[in-house]
């Protein structure tokens, strides 16, 4: 299964979990325009397939972006990263690297906790949770929301509760048989109690339930706690990495 087509199926259903309002085509190349503090919907990355030569994309995404009052980022994936060096030799600066993960469900044996709910739509607490546990501004919690209803692609949401709050949230995505996850965070009070992992579980149960063949998340790669909890949970799978470039 996790061969080299599957890893760009990935790429696609990530994209689509995670999209931007306002996107740009270059011939293969996607170049995304959204604002606010997230990188992935404000980079460059490049498509599957032929690629227009990364000398001449370079200056087309610094007019873009500089046009928008933003800075240039690019996003360099192990499986196209023909434009790295020459990135690197333009003065953009390196930036942490992202780990592909990715989950057999067929193998995956995760179950239903009974306080975990579900939403076709993000509701107000759940988003009023995103909010304050991530500590984002109102206009960056304005431009995740409009990334929410963008999503076009069948979604789900889960909230955990516990003493009559939420403690555990995430949201999913199907695409081409595959679940992707999304925005997983426990509340900082009720964290090390395994409630994220009954969140994700819970999950992996609904994608699985829904057809979906295999699960597939992103997640930094030095974030040593979330990937123990990832990899118990059956995301044993690294697909491939990312970095990002950036040019104020």
């Amino acid at each position: 299964m996790f061969d080299s087509d599957f890893n760009w199926r990935v790429e696609e259903a990530c994209r689509n979990a995670w999209p931007a309002p306002r996107e740009l085509f270059l011939e293969g190349w996607i170049l995304r325009v959204s604002g606010g503090l997230y990188r992935r919907p404000n980079a460059v990355s490049p498509l599957k397939g032929a690629r227009r030569e990364p000398e001449s994309v370079i200056p087309v995404a610094e007019a873009l972006y500089r046009a928008h009052g933003q800075a240039v980022i690019f996003r360099v994936i192990e499986i196209a990263d023909d434009i790295d060096a020459l990135l690197a030799a333009q003065g953009y600066a390196l930036g942490e690297a992202v780990l592909t993960l990715a989950a057999d469900l067929r193998e995956a044996g995760a179950e239903m906790p009974l306080n975990l709910s579900f939403s076709s739509e993000a509701t107000p607490e759940w988003l009023e949770a995103k909010l304050h546990w991530d500590k984002t501004s109102d206009a960056d919690h304005q431009t995740y929301r409009t990334m929410l209803a963008t999503i076009v692609a069948p979604k789900i949401f889960a909230a955990l509760t516990l003493d009559g709050q939420i403690v555990s949230r995430a949201y999913g995505v199907l695409h081409d048989g595959l679940l992707v996850l999304e925005s997983v965070a426990t509340h900082p009070s009720y964290r090390q109690r395994g409630l994220g992992r009954q969140a994700i579980g819970g999950l992996l149960a609904w994608g699985r339930a829904a057809g979906a063949e295999a699960a597939c998340l992103q997640v930094v790669a030095d974030n040593m706690p979330a990937l123990a909890l990832y990899r118990s949970l059956g995301f044993r799978h690294e697909l491939y990495r990312y970095h990002y470039r950036t040019k104020a």
